[in-house]
């Protein structure tokens, strides 16, 4: 009698969400913290983009157009003016102007905000009257519009009156009111943070734009086991999953009350190894650092049977590649930036011979396990491929909320990063992930701290060049001198599928974006 009544109470639960068309979804991972200038992660960037919004925004087909700004123009090489949307208010009810537009971009900047990479490119933001704000460069910036959509609007009031002026410092652990708390303009309100547990949000009722969705409320819980969170969609306990397992999708697919939503993510997966210190940290070679020499770096790649990954491990969902770009777009679709180094054990090994270690090294690779596309089972899957040619690798997997922390101080020997979102252009890899490490966020996500001298000329007189075909020339041979040195090793481009009960429609887009206004439950 219990089970059967707890069985109702489910059931009416259940019908209830679905009569007040909340959205249940869940995923491996949790965002790391609601202060959405400390942290540059996707899945924290999406469910902080249901709170807080920029000037500009992203359509279905990731084209710019406009958000809490209605239009803008270049007055000139070096300036840009943008008039913002009237009436728009934040949740706390408080009218939005340029001064918090001007507050919010200078926060950006801020040393603690992982997205001072693309506020600082913007220029010096300035309130030209309450609903004007111009933005005045000292340098060209050919791809302005693409910064100016990683930069969230804060309230400047009050982010003052709860001491939150700048971002907090994730990778040291600290915490704000921001951490738990937001107010922002946008189509849904945080109603309650519960960090690896629950996030709740109720729809925005004043949001100045139009909801193409019925979704009211929004239930987000992680659920990190693949099995637990795909038999939670099956039994129609949740709605939603962002990242079902590449094993199970043939699977969904013919399940009753359940369906796919896939398409290829701008998102490229490599490893990366610390080729800064003169002794790795977490390694057998003592008082020489082995991914210092070309020809490791090389033998590593060459040892990565990268078909067999894609067909026994990723099931298929995986694009192979040679580049180093989230998107070919980036590299202008040159079928030699694309290409991979052959895999070929023999040379492998024979250079792994001429660098001085014929019978390999150890060395411990950091890696999520809940961030990508079968993160942990790719880096087992890499030691087995590596003790092949002597190297012996210590998979070190964490959860994302301590992984990336780690990387952040440079804790690391080795490890796996990808990067994308919705930029196709290759300056957003090019300054932040490969240049050598310095101010201002140049280097920031280099976390081995390569130093190619040669490389990052060219690729710092590609973020300013104007002209659209020497710029192209100067792209390409950046990605061709990073290729040509292997300072990382590239896997291939993630297939995102997402798992929806039928009743929901949601769009898929590119940058693995879920955008909650565009959701219905039926």
């Amino acid at each position: 009698m219990k089970q059967l009544i707890t069985a109702l109470a489910l059931a009416a639960a259940l019908a209830g969400g679905a009569h007040a068309q909340t959205l249940r979804w869940a995923s491996q991972g949790d965002p790391q913290t609601m202060d959405p200038h400390s942290q540059n992660e996707s899945m924290t960037n999406m469910m902080n983009g249901q709170v807080y919004e920029k000037l500009v925004m992203r359509d279905r087909k990731l084209n710019i157009v406009p958000a809490l700004a209605t239009s803008w123009e270049q007055t000139g090489p070096l300036t840009w003016r943008f008039k913002l949307r009237p009436n728009v208010k934040f949740h706390d009810g408080s009218p939005m102007t340029a001064e918090d537009v001007v507050f919010s971009i200078n926060r950006g900047k801020e040393p603690t905000s992982q997205v001072n990479v693309y506020a600082n490119p913007v220029g010096t933001p300035v309130a030209i009257d309450p609903m004007t704000v111009e933005f005045r460069l000292d340098k060209v910036n050919p791809i302005f519009l693409q910064h100016m959509d990683a930069l969230w609007i804060m309230s400047k009031s009050w982010s003052e009156k709860h001491k939150v002026t700048k971002p907090l410092d994730f990778k040291n652990k600290e915490e704000s009111y921001a951490s738990f708390n937001a107010n922002g303009t946008g189509p849904y309100v945080l109603a309650s943070r519960q960090p690896g547990i629950k996030t709740t949000y109720k729809r925005n009722p004043n949001w100045w734009g139009k909801f193409e969705g019925n979704v009211q409320e929004i239930v987000y819980t992680q659920i990190s086991n693949d099995a637990t969170r795909l038999a939670a969609l099956v039994s129609g306990e949740i709605d939603f999953v962002l990242d079902p397992a590449p094993r199970d999708i043939a699977r969904l697919r013919g399940t009753a009350g359940v369906k796919i939503i896939d398409g290829p993510e701008n998102r490229i997966v490599f490893i990366g190894m610390d080729q800064h210190r003169d002794e790795l940290l977490y390694g057998s070679v003592k008082n020489k650092n082995p991914f210092k020499d070309l020809r490791v770096r090389k033998a590593l790649y060459q040892a990565v049977d990268i078909e067999t990954m894609k067909t026994k491990l990723m099931n298929g969902q995986s694009f192979p590649t040679g580049g180093y770009t989230p998107s070919a777009l980036a590299a202008y679709n040159d079928p030699a930036l694309e290409s991979r180094h052959p895999f070929d054990l023999a040379a492998a090994k024979k250079l792994m011979t001429e660098a001085g270690y014929p019978d390999g090294f150890e060395v411990t690779l950091d890696c999520p396990n809940n961030r990508y596309i079968n993160d942990e089972e790719i880096c087992i899957t890499l030691a087995q491929m590596w003790s092949k040619i002597g190297v012996k690798v210590r998979v070190n997997a964490m959860p994302r909320a301590t992984y990336f922390p780690k990387l952040e101080k440079f804790d690391t020997s080795m490890y796996m990063l990808g990067w994308g979102g919705a930029v196709t252009d290759a300056e957003t890899t090019l300054t932040p992930v490969m240049r050598n490490y310095g101010e201002k966020g140049v280097g920031l996500y280099n976390y081995g701290r390569s130093k190619n001298d040669k490389f990052d000329q060219i690729a710092a007189q590609s973020s300013n060049e104007a002209d659209p075909k020497k710029r192209e020339a100067l792209v390409k041979a950046a990605l061709a001198e990073w290729k040509e040195q292997v300072h990382s090793i590239p896997l291939h481009r993630q297939v995102i599928p997402w798992a929806a009960r039928t009743n929901v429609d949601a769009v898929h887009r590119a940058d693995n974006w879920l955008e909650v206004a565009w959701v219905t439950v039926k």
